[in-house]
């Protein structure tokens, strides 16, 4: 271990970058949470250079835009300080091929940690999912001790997917002295599909410095709206269940006729859920903003008055708590690993059963009609991440399970 502690190369498949300032966020959040806790940390970006399928829908012009710009993406960058090399390859389309993606980075990844070891002289290798990168990891045939972070992915989709999937999620679970996981139901799959240690470490939220009781927060939220308002910040994914909210708007149409909903975030639903809002007489009444810059999707959902997404396959949830974070209640799903272990922490975070319409539009209506009642939920919202869910805890706790790991 390093004298200033322990030096760590990240490596990540989801991370942020110019093309994507939003992609992975929650890995980088990490890295600088780790940072700030006394760990020095580089990171390597598994950086694709197919695009993905979902671009040929805009036609070959807007396949190509997109080729173009992974291929300019700057191979060395710093992000808030951050010094980060996006390491490119291709692979097949994602499809059934995934699990095999880690066999496909390792030669470029191989090559990319000897060039940082002779700079940077790396103690540790933190690799965020099995797959792909925590397989890439495992294939350069390195000794250098390996953690690996288990967001959701691997054990909620890849492995149950098929057996290629189940064996590579295996294979990278295996490799890893300490396995990472944002929940405690995450971590019991987890050594179900292959850890041999498990360790919780929950992702975070930024705490403005002043609650929104006071109308306003230091991060710059500015006034809260004049009409109620629910928001969702989310990938436009059917697992998120923006559907169920539209349809409880609908619903709550008659007692809360300014009600509005707020939408951040972009994905392959927008277009049907669009039609939905339409076909239930809401479309006025919702907010479609797409993809925001992290700052300004903060902004604009602590202007709101209540945090819903009763999502499933839900491993922990970052929006929950940096919804929480802001003084606002929220809302999510019942017998979902992150929400529950949320949940469970504090107060003002609610749960209801999934695709229960009638229960989730009967919880939004007894927040937004009492408004004591809602204040003092975001009161305790925000005191639960305070206790439980801040970034500078998930530092500690991580710079904790990388020294952990190199005992």
């Amino acid at each position: 271990m390093s004298r200033h502690g322990p030096k760590v190369a990240v490596v990540a498949e989801f991370y942020p970058s110019r093309r994507d300032p939003v992609l992975g966020i929650w890995a980088h959040r990490q890295a600088l949470a780790a940072r700030d806790a006394g760990a020095e940390v580089h990171v390597l970006v598994l950086h694709r250079l197919v695009p993905p399928r979902a671009s040929l829908a805009a036609g070959a012009r807007g396949a190509r835009s997109e080729l173009a710009a992974r291929v300019r993406e700057p191979r060395t960058q710093e992000r808030d300080g951050l010094p980060i090399t996006y390491v490119p390859y291709v692979s097949p389309p994602r499809g059934r091929s995934y699990a095999k993606w880690g066999a496909w980075a390792a030669p470029a990844l191989a090559l990319a940690l000897r060039r940082l070891e002779r700079s940077f002289g790396f103690e540790l290798i933190h690799a965020h999912n099995a797959v792909p990168a925590g397989d890439a990891v495992r294939r350069t045939r390195r000794d250098t001790p390996l953690v690996v972070s288990v967001h959701g992915g691997d054990v909620l989709y890849t492995a149950p997917r098929d057996e290629a999937g189940r064996e590579a999620v295996a294979r990278g679970l295996g490799a890893a002295r300490l396995v990472l996981a944002n929940s405690e139901g995450i971590a019991a799959l987890a050594r179900e599909h292959g850890a041999k240690e498990t360790r919780v470490v929950h992702l975070g939220a930024d705490l403005p410095i002043a609650g929104r009781t006071t109308g306003r927060d230091a991060g710059g939220m500015g006034e809260r709206a004049a009409f109620p308002s629910l928001v969702t910040v989310g990938h436009l994914v059917a697992r998120k269940r923006h559907a169920d909210v539209l349809r409880a708007l609908a619903v709550l149409g008659p007692r809360h006729p300014t009600l509005r909903y707020v939408i951040v975030g972009e994905g392959p639903e927008r277009v049907p859920l669009e039609g939905l809002a339409a076909r239930l007489g809401v479309a006025g009444r919702v907010d479609f903003l797409g993809q925001l810059p992290p700052r300004e999707a903060l902004e604009r959902a602590g202007r709101c008055t209540l945090f819903v997404m009763p999502s499933t396959d839900e491993a922990f949830g970052v929006a929950y708590v940096e919804a929480m974070a802001a003084g606002l209640p929220a809302i999510g799903c019942r017998g979902e690993p992150g929400p529950e272990e949320i949940a469970a922490a504090g107060d003002g975070f609610l749960l209801v059963p999934p695709g229960d319409i009638e229960r989730l539009t009967q919880r939004v209506d007894e927040l937004l009609s009492d408004p004591q009642r809602l204040r003092e939920a975001g009161q305790r919202a925000r005191a639960t991440v305070t206790a439980h869910f801040t970034w500078e805890r998930c530092g500690e706790q991580t710079l904790s399970a990388y020294e952990q790991a190199l005992q």
